[in-house]
């Protein structure tokens, strides 16, 4: 069975509103498409270690704002990352394919939103902070 994936990008996330509107648009809904480094984890290490990926890395957080998928309000102030929406694979590496630099592959996020886009698990977000209003502290 051969299962055809969409590449995503930055420009048509964008084009989604809402925060949960970008995360169903990123989810993986579940399914672990293959494994992607297994013992060869060396060589993604190596790669996040690099001058150029620390230099898109921080060109991302800062088109991003530091905001969780990108979405104003959505502040992360630990565990920030930067998520390929495309999943990266060895050849990848070994090649040196320019789209593993691209800022229209990356997103910032946080490790549990990362998480949920892998596992397609909503559950797993953060719930956004609801404001305090007038009367909220009544009892039932």
């Amino acid at each position: 069975m051969t299962i055809l994936m969409m590449i995503k990008t930055y420009s048509e996330l964008v084009r989604h509103d809402t925060f949960l509107d970008r995360f169903n648009y990123l989810s993986l809904r579940g399914h672990i498409g293959r494994e992607t480094f297994g013992f060869d984890r060396w060589i993604n290490q190596a790669f996040y270690k690099s001058r150029e990926w620390k230099q898109a890395r921080q060109y991302v957080i800062a088109r991003d704002l530091g905001c969780d998928l990108g979405v104003d309000g959505y502040d992360i102030h630990s565990q920030l990352l930067v998520h390929h929406m495309n999943p990266l694979s060895p050849s990848d590496i070994d090649d040196a394919s320019l789209d593993i630099l691209d800022p229209n592959f990356l997103i910032t996020t946080t490790h549990r939103t990362h998480n949920a886009i892998h596992y397609g698990d909503s559950t797993l977000l953060t719930q956004p902070f609801e404001p305090r209003t007038r009367g909220d502290t009544a009892l039932w």
